[in-house]
């Protein structure tokens, strides 16, 4: 506590209504998941699928329970705060990829080795290489979404630049590309649409760039240095940092498609909240769309996977509550209270949500050698009731894992370029960082492209645990400094 307490105080300026949203889609990401979770079996075996087919009444509910773009708003709003900070004291592009990647690769560096060698002395124990890779296949579900994040974060320097020239047209014109991609999913080739795993979430992340240029303008005019969030005595250094941001968002004032500036009054949320909301009920109960924005087994279509023109809908209005909603939020995450336990969940955040699948693993596991496995009919009485100690255990398991893995995440230090003011720090070269992120996506993408029976002695491919530990090294070099550096003389 007393930790927290002292981040609390140097963390003055930021934007706490993004950290509480991060924080809040994570919680509801790990939740949903144990949520709509049936075990069963399959040969003797454990097995697990969605409980969606067998819930159609709450299909609609998945409207707000799909936070991912919720996810990717926040964190195109971090990372545009982040870059522009690092622009403003002179660093590279290059540099701030490097840094940037430092909590995304470690945790996720700590999960891959962890089950690579579990599966490993699994394999050496006489267990079958497919059932291996079954197990680990499930653990590593989250990963799926973060191939799609850490190619975003990649993007960012580029696309920023393109978001100070175009602004909201760059969103608006993702979202054409988007539904020319359903129109592929519809009529065909389908192929058309895997353009779609990328550009939806490209879409997104853009919008939360217009949104840091809105909250750095309104942080001008009100001295708030948060824009919503922070308290009254840090005003004045908010009014200061405001100042220096002013570069940054010179001439976003442009109106129409073009403007740099998100719209934050009430009326721009109801806006957007109302016309999300028309445009979804039109394309799922009119349209060819399913109602649900989540997976679901035996759909025509899926609104997740790719992201679809619908689940562009459905981010919208989700857009149009979180505008209406960031004022009082923002007014109650004055008090130390939530403000703390807010900083508490994102200090390891991603550690939450890459090990809340293994929780469920090891439980179903424990549960299953005891012989005492609940496997309850899908809506049946039991299985309603089974729901509370399901999440209240499998949350105690998580804790332990957290316990043991979160310190990895939560002592990442957050990147200062060094150097002396306009020195730009220390400077990288571009090409290493391009190539260590591609290492690392293209171990990640060829995970979660090998089926999940193939036979795999450490659970994951032998291809894809090469190009991430390469990737990852990689950039762990440039972190430190000992890559790209000239020799003397």
């Amino acid at each position: 506590m007393r930790r927290l307490r002292q981040l609390a105080q140097r963390t003055p300026g930021r934007e706490r209504y993004v950290d509480l949203l991060r924080a809040l889609a994570i919680t509801m990401v790990v939740l949903g998941h144990w949520g709509v979770t049936v075990i069963g079996y399959d040969n003797g075996r454990p097995t697990g699928h969605s409980a969606l087919a067998d819930l159609r009444w709450a299909w609609p509910l998945t409207w707000v329970a799909q936070v991912m773009p919720v996810f990717f708003l926040v964190g195109g709003y971090a990372n545009a705060a982040s870059l522009a900070a690092r622009r403003r004291r002179g660093g590279s592009a290059a540099g701030w990829l490097v840094d940037r990647s430092a909590r995304l690769v470690r945790p996720t560096t700590v999960l891959l080795l962890v089950l690579a060698a579990v599966a490993g002395v699994a394999t050496l124990r006489g267990a079958d290489a497919g059932q291996v890779r079954t197990v680990v296949w499930f653990a590593t579900i989250p990963l799926w979404f973060l191939v799609a994040y850490v190619a975003v974060v990649a993007l960012t320097p580029p696309m920023y630049a393109l978001h100070r020239r175009s602004g909201l047209a760059v969103p608006l014109a993702l979202v054409v590309l988007v539904a020319l991609g359903d129109l592929g999913r519809l009529l065909g080739p389908a192929a058309l649409a895997d353009g779609n795993y990328l550009l939806g979430w490209l879409a997104v992340h853009q919008v939360g760039f217009a949104w840091y240029d809105a909250a750095r303008a309104d942080a001008r005019r009100t001295g708030d240095p948060a824009g919503a969030g922070a308290t009254v005595p840090d005003a004045a250094a908010g009014a200061r940092a405001a100042t220096a941001a002013d570069a940054d968002t010179a001439g976003a004032g442009t109106r129409g498609p073009f403007r740099r500036r998100l719209p934050l009054s009430r009326r721009a949320g109801v806006l957007l909240l109302g016309g999300g909301l028309a445009a979804l009920v039109l394309l799922t109960v009119a349209g060819p769309y399913p109602v649900a924005m989540l997976h679901v087994p035996g759909e025509r279509l899926d609104n997740a996977a790719p992201p679809s023109l619908a689940l562009m809908a459905a981010a919208a209005a989700q857009l149009g509550l979180i505008l209406l909603l960031r004022r009082p939020a923002g007014r109650w995450l004055r008090r130390s209270g939530p403000w703390q336990a807010v900083l508490a969940v994102n200090a390891v955040v991603l550690t939450l949500f890459l090990w809340h699948l293994t929780a469920a693993v090891l439980l179903v596991g424990l549960l299953d050698a005891l012989g005492v496995l609940p496997t309850p009919p899908v809506g049946s009485a039991a299985w309603w009731a089974w729901r509370v100690p399901w999440l209240l255990a499998l949350a105690a398991v998580l804790a332990v894992l957290v316990a043991v893995f979160g310190p990895v995440e939560a002592r990442t230090r957050r990147p200062v370029a060094t150097g002396p003011p306009g020195a730009g720090g220390r400077r990288l070269p571009a090409g290493l960082a391009v190539a260590g992120y591609a290492g690392v996506l293209v171990g990640l993408l060829l995970n979660s492209l090998t089926p999940k029976t193939a036979p795999e002695p450490l659970g994951l491919p032998a291809p894809a645990l090469v190009a991430y530990l390469a990737g990852a090294g990689l950039l762990r070099l440039l972190r430190s400094g000992r890559a790209g550096r000239r020799p003397p003389g």
